[in-house]
């Protein structure tokens, strides 16, 4: 044991020795690496010093070439963007302390602090674009972001970013922080062609960079990061909003601003000082549309610099038509109606193309908020949603024939808090209804009742795979959904709305043609495709059927509506929200969509009765009326027969009234008349077929067998208390609506048929005269017809009104004898009923 132990610490002390060893040859390694390393970056810098430019010469910048937008034919220059760089360079002295502080608390806090460069922000994007192979953060300085932006490209490359970062540290040696600070004020763009803080206090405020306000400052100071997007003549001013009020929180924090100064320029109203654009500027925005994809495809930078030629979509001529009708007819209708703006938007349904946008009657009125393009703006669609749930109750086995009750209804389910009791447009009710008159006349109880058929979730899927976007909630929706409880965007609506127009197939929306570059070189460019079923052919063209029937809507719009172009085929739905907040509607021919919204932006009423066919309507139809005029007429194809499908509620063929041979048998109640009714009895009665569909169908298989327990549906109480109630109100007899499924049975009419009863003489007794007096006393709903007298078997005599009675001379051989008396009644419905007694003769 005691050698064992000893060679054990001898094992260990060895080991020892080897690890020290060990040690000191990784610690040269590593040392040896760490030289090699840092010798190999300062040569990596080294080497990529050598050829950079002379920071003394910052000044002279590349100079851009302008992108230009144009129309669909490449003739009409719709827009430049940066098409010139308009710059007025200005000494630091004209630059207010109010520019100089909000943009350091923007960009870089610690600019007074570093001599160039954010050795922890370059590590954690250098961490970042390690990760992922390529330079994809930032981490820049004020400094940085100016070399970047006056003297490199802004290439995603690391090779970039180690030329940034040695002419920042360059420039930090040669120049005051005061000195950067002017050179990058003086450079950065601002959007809207203003490079420069005095370009942008012109653009933006009509006024001097050294006259501007903190609230004005603040707004300017947000800009530089993304242009674009952030532009106060864009759709994006919410978060512009929100960006400017972190800006002048920022400034109170780093201790640039007390909190009252903070205060006082954030109740400044600041888009209410920006000035209108004055670019020259056409189809504004849809230009403004394109802008924002252009820059988030290629990038702030690449899209000023590359001088693209972009050839979009937009025909010229319908464009020009589109803004005309909608200013006039606003300016026409909308007082008279309470609504100050209007959008609308044009697609050819068999390529997607945008062929107009008219975001507002007026881009630059401020006092509507006209740059706010509503075509990009989700809204409330009111009952032009509908079309969408109506396909897919079709998809699912219902046809347009299918009937349904327009009845006040409660829809709401079990436990629910509040009721739900939608009524029509009209405030009237039409009973049984065919869902074809139910869409085109815009009715909402069967709308609300084809929406539960066929499924909340199934008819967002269809709509969404038809073009509409958003409508993640519908929980939040519920059965509202069908009468616009969500928000769809104009611009969505009509895509969605050009596939029933293109016989199921969804073409992706395109706004431009082609895009050039400034050597000739195509870089994108549109193809035709043939674009993606989802929609079944039958379900659309049934949908352009309906849709395009002006007799079908005629009950509820009449015969001359907005909704009817003379001479044409087109299909159309309107839609008008609660409170008459939103006016649509939506229409196509087969090669042309259009879609027109009319309200007021700021979701303000409209006048009482302000629907979408008044508001909307004029717009649409004056607008359709003249791009189709002198161009050829198209017409849907017409869908195949109905096939029917075996069930008469889906084939229309239930008759509401019925009328039955019946025998009524207490009152308000029949059976099916048979030879157990009394002939007096049968007559020929109209009832009233009162079930509601969900009575005859599982909503969720139409097609398949009828439910054995429909009452098992939650719905089914509801909807069927609506028809009896409205049943009621159709008829005084409040049982009428019972349908009898009886046959009649003898013991059904037991209790009207009359009793006869032997009134005198009495049973038993003894009659001690040659003549009797036979007396019958007659009991019951139903008239007696006669009464037969009977003695000893023998019919004596009969008769046939009150009192009942016969006199009768007693035959002398029937003297001392027992003889019996009987009397035999017959009544109006043919009852009958005898009674018998016995006597005594002793004379």
């Amino acid at each position: 044991m005691k050698k064992k132990s000893l060679k054990s610490k001898a094992y260990a002390l060895v080991k020892g020795i080897k690890n020290k060893l060990f040690s000191k040859k990784t610690l040269k390694v590593l040392a040896v690496l760490f030289l090699a390393g840092v010798l190999s970056v300062a040569g990596l810098f080294i080497y990529y010093m050598k050829d950079l430019p002379d920071p003394e010469k910052i000044n002279k910048r590349i100079v851009s070439e302008s992108t230009k937008i144009y129309d669909r034919t490449g003739q009409h220059l719709l827009y430049k963007i940066h098409g010139e760089e308009n710059r007025t360079l200005i000494s630091i002295d004209q630059v207010p302390d109010t520019v100089k502080y909000a943009t350091i608390a923007l960009e870089d806090e610690k600019f007074y602090d570093h001599f160039g460069i954010d050795f922890r922000g370059i590590m954690r994007a250098a961490v970042k674009d390690v990760l992922h192979r390529e330079v994809v953060q930032g981490g820049s300085t004020i400094t940085q972001q100016f070399v970047k932006n006056s003297i490199l490209t802004s290439e995603k490359k690391i090779s970039r970013k180690i030329k940034e970062v040695v002419l920042a540290l360059e420039i930090e040696q040669k120049f005051t922080k005061e000195e950067i600070l002017k050179m990058y004020l003086n450079e950065i763009p601002y959007g809207s062609n203003a490079y420069g803080i005095e370009a942008a206090a012109q653009t933006f405020f009509s006024k001097h960079a050294s006259e501007l306000t903190l609230a004005e400052s603040a707004l300017l100071a947000s800009l530089p990061k993304a242009p674009t997007y952030y532009s106060p003549y864009g759709s994006n001013t919410e978060t512009l909003l929100i960006r400017w009020n972190h800006a002048l929180n920022k400034m109170e924090q780093l201790g640039y601003i007390t909190q009252e100064q903070k205060e006082e320029a954030q109740d400044v109203d600041i888009l209410d000082k920006i000035k209108p654009i004055k670019d020259s500027i056409k189809a504004p925005h849809f230009v403004m549309y394109i802008k924002e994809q252009l820059v988030e495809k290629y990038g702030e930078e690449e899209m000023k610099r590359r001088g693209l030629k972009v050839h979009t979509t937009l025909d010229w001529q319908k464009q020009q038509t589109a803004e005309r009708v909608v200013e006039e007819k606003v300016d026409e209708l909308g007082e008279k109606h309470g609504f100050t703006n209007a959008s609308l938007v044009a697609i050819n349904p068999q390529n997607g193309q945008i062929l107009a946008m008219v975001g507002s009657k007026d881009y630059f009125s401020e006092e509507i908020d006209g740059k706010v393009n509503v075509a990009l703006r989700p809204r409330q669609p009111g009952s032009s949603f509908k079309p969408y749930v109506y396909a897919e109750a079709f998809e699912l086995g219902y046809t347009p024939k299918t009937q349904l009750f327009d009845v006040e209804t409660n829809f709401s389910a079990s436990g629910d808090e509040d009721d739900y009791v939608p009524h029509n447009y009209t405030g009237e009710f039409h009973g049984p209804v065919q869902i074809e008159d139910a869409l085109a006349t815009s009715l909402n109880i069967p709308a609300v009742k084809t929406l539960y058929l066929a499924g909340v979730n199934k008819s967002i899927n269809l709509a969404k795979s038809m073009g509409i976007e958003g409508l993640n909630n519908p929980d939040r929706y519920g059965l509202a959904l069908v009468l616009g409880g969500g928000e769809v965007k104009l611009l969505n609506h009509v895509a969605a709305f050009s596939v029933f127009a293109n016989e199921g197939k969804k073409q992706d929306k395109a706004s431009i043609l082609k895009i050039v570059d400034n050597t000739g070189k195509t870089i994108e460019e549109f193809e035709d495709k043939e674009g993606e079923e989802v929609l079944e052919k039958q379900t659309a063209l049934r949908m352009c059927d309906i849709l395009s029937d002006n007799k079908l809507r005629t009950p509820l719009f009449g015969t001359n509506n907005n909704l009817h172009i003379p001479g044409r085929q087109v299909m159309a739905k309107t839609g008008t929200t609660n409170e008459y907040r939103d006016g649509w509607l939506l229409g196509a021919t087969p090669s042309l969509a259009v879609g027109v919204w009319a309200g007021n932006n700021d979701n303000t009423k409209m006048k009482p009765g302000a629907s979408g066919s008044q508001t909307a309507g004029p717009i649409w139809n004056a607008y359709l009326t003249e791009v189709l005029e002198n161009t050829k007429k198209e017409e849907f194809k017409s869908p195949d027969d109905l096939e029917e499908t075996g069930k008469d509620v889906l084939d229309g063929e239930i008759d509401v009234e019925q009328e039955l041979d019946v025998c009524e048998y207490e009152d308000g109640k029949y059976c099916l008349a048979n030879s157990k009714c009394p002939e007096k009895l049968h007559e020929e009665k109209d009832f009233y077929n009162a079930h509601s569909i969900l009575h005859y169908v599982d909503k969720d298989d139409p097609l398949g067998d009828e439910p054995e327990r429909p009452e098992r549906d939650p719905q089914y109480e509801n909807w069927e208390d609506g028809v009896k109630d409205w049943l009621e109100e159709q008829d005084d007899d409040e049982e009428q609506w019972e349908i009898p499924e009886k046959e009649c049975k003898k013991e059904y009419f037991k209790d009207l048929f009359s009793k006869v009863a032997i009134e005198s003489p009495s049973n038993g007794v003894v009659i001690d005269t040659s003549n009797v007096a036979i007396k019958a006393n007659v009991s019951g709903k139903a008239s007696a017809n006669k009464v037969e007298f009977y003695f000893d078997g023998t019919k004596i005599g009969e008769d046939k009104s009150k009192p009942y009675s016969y006199s009768y001379t007693i035959p002398s051989e029937k003297n001392n004898s027992q003889v019996k008396i009987k009397v035999k009644l017959s009544d109006e419905y043919g009852g009958t009923d005898e009674k018998e007694i016995t006597v005594k003769v002793e004379y």
